[in-house]
């Protein structure tokens, strides 16, 4: 496994690590202590929130990616590609509540979110493709085609 720094993944061998908050290694200690989250005693009752989960699937034409966006709108995506790495995000688009409302329970929210995954060197990167439909972000990157080797006549002398 290639592994690098910023959640960077190459597409032959992918494995995903969910990221939770930095609360959630004494949440489990706070629970079985008062049988309660510490998010409660935070104010807060968000679920925990991870990256989107991701489909690669290889081809002998190349790569296709699909990222699970639900909730995250087309214009609110962004994908660039910056010394061979694909890099996917979506801005965070946050609601706000009127002044004499609060939330009682709220297990859903609209969250930002970056993943970034190394390209393999038999890719064409200005010839990725994307498209979102139903929440799914699918993403074709093509591979170079194969040159073949030149043959050469050589004349003897």
């Amino acid at each position: 496994m290639n592994c690098k720094p910023q959640n960077r993944e190459t597409m032959n061998s992918l494995r995903t690590r969910p990221q939770g908050t930095l609360i959630t290694p004494f949440d489990e200690l706070v629970h079985g202590f008062f049988g309660r989250d510490i998010s409660h005693f935070m104010g807060s009752d968000d679920i925990q929130r991870t990256s989107p989960r991701v489909n690669i699937t290889e081809r002998a034409d190349g790569y296709r990616l699909d990222l699970l966006a639900p909730g995250v709108s087309k214009e609110n995506l962004k994908l660039n590609v910056e010394d061979n790495t694909l890099t996917i995000s979506a801005t965070n688009t946050e609601e706000t509540l009127a002044e004499n409302e609060r939330y009682t329970r709220r297990e859903f929210t609209h969250h930002a979110f970056k993943r970034s995954f190394r390209l393999p060197e038999n890719t064409e990167a200005d010839r990725i493709s994307a498209s979102f439909n139903d929440g799914i972000l699918t993403v074709e990157i093509p591979r170079v085609a194969p040159s073949k080797p030149a043959t050469v006549d050589i004349a003897i002398k």
